[in-house]
Order: structure tokens, then C-alpha cells, then sequence
């Protein structure tokens, strides 16, 4: 498998092989499914949690007594049938939302977002990235001279690179992070991913174990 590569003036400089067994596999929509609900499920944060009665402040003192007022008994202004009282089945913030995901999976649905992006011709390969100062119309420029057509573009990073991170942070459509990090709901998220043989060859060693 090979795909063009680019110099950051956006020039096709020639051609760079590509792992087949990350990067050329049959797309399964299932898995990839149930990894990125797995993923959205485990980064949620049970955050609505209401009080039961035996929470609610006051209430310690019966409201009145329990015979000859002619109203209905209560022992207690808590109660849920009272206003400001304890809320029966309400959301709990003990609620825990993790799906268990098996290790094989989520990596198999990373490279079939990775396939997809090279069938579609949205994986785009770089001789380089770096930028001389770390200013985002410096970014914009290269971006421009690239096939990505304005859209949504995740960077993959071999390396550490403070310049390219910094043009990229105020950039609404775009999103820069290690290559050994990517996971299916940012691949899923953004069309284009923009990256270098050293982010190629790091999802490989990173992934490919």
C-alpha cells in the first residue's frame, strides 16, 4: 500500500508504504460502534445527583401530631410526598457508566478508521511538520497549500512539537496530538488526518505490539 506525501509547500514529493495489516483492513461498523460508545461511555462523568429523605436537611421533628388535627399523618416534613423533601429514584452521582472493552478491539477499530481514512484518500502524508514560529496564520498557510479543503483535521505528532501545537490551539476545526494517542472517536470526529512517517511509524510500534 502506498500514499502520496507532501512537503509543507504542498507539493507531491513521491510516495510512502504503508502496513497493510494497520492500515489496509476490512472496515466493520459494529466494532467501531461499540468501541466509540465504549469511549464516550467511560469519559462520562455522573455529574445530576439528587437528595433521598435521609439527606434533606430538618425534618427531625414530627409536623404534628398524629391523632384529632383531622389532616394525614406524617412523621416527617422529608418525606418525598412534601415539597423540598427526598426525591425517590433520582439520579445518583454513584452511577457508573464504564463499559469494558477487550484490548484487541478497541486497537482493531483504531485501524479500521485508519483504513477507512486511506480508502477515502483523508489519511495526508507529510515529509515533515514544522512551523518557525508558532502562529496560527502560519498554520492556516500550511493547511492551505494542502488537499484537506477546509475541513475538520486531526494532527498526529511523532514527536513533541511546541510550535505546531500552539499554531494549532486556536483553530476550531482543528486538533493536534500524539500519533501514539489517536482513538476512534477523534478519528471519527475529524475528516482529514494530517501526519508524518514518524507518526506513521509510531502508531505502528505504539499499536501494532
Amino acid at each position: 500500500m502506498h500514499i502520496p506525501i507532501y512537503n509543507q509547500s504542498g507539493v507531491k514529493i513521491g510516495e510512502h508504504e504503508l502496513d497493510a495489516k494497520v492500515f489496509g483492513l476490512k472496515v466493520s461498523p459494529v466494532v467501531v460502534h461499540q468501541v466509540l460508545v465504549a469511549q464516550l461511555a467511560n469519559a462520562r462523568a455522573p455529574l445530576a445527583h439528587t437528595k433521598m429523605r435521609g439527606e434533606v436537611s430538618g425534618g427531625g421533628k414530627k409536623p404534628w401530631k398524629q391523632k384529632g388535627t383531622g389532616r394525614a399523618r406524617h412523621g416527617s416534613i422529608r418525606s418525598p410526598l412534601w415539597r423540598g423533601g427526598g426525591v425517590v429514584f433520582g439520579p445518583r452521582n454513584e452511577r457508573n457508566f464504564e463499559q469494558k472493552v477487550n484490548k484487541k478491539m478497541k486497537k482493531k477499530a483504531v485501524f479500521m478508521c485508519l483504513s477507512d481514512k486511506v480508502a477515502f484518500q483523508k489519511l495526508i502524508a507529510l515529509d515533515s511538520l514544522d512551523l518557525a514560529d508558532g502562529k496560527t496564520k502560519t498554520f492556516v498557510k500550511l493547511l492551505n497549500s494542502l488537499p484537506v479543503g477546509g475541513k475538520k483535521v486531526l494532527v498526529g505528532l511523532g514527536a513533541p512539537n511546541k510550535n505546531v501545537m500552539a499554531g494549532a490551539k486556536n483553530l476550531k476545526q482543528v486538533w493536534a496530538t500524539d500519533a501514539g494517542s489517536l482513538n476512534v472517536r477523534d478519528l471519527l470526529k475529524y475528516e482529514y488526518l494530517l501526519i508524518t512517517p514518524e507518526g506513521l511509524q509510531k502508531i505502528v510500534t505504539t499499536f501494532g505490539k
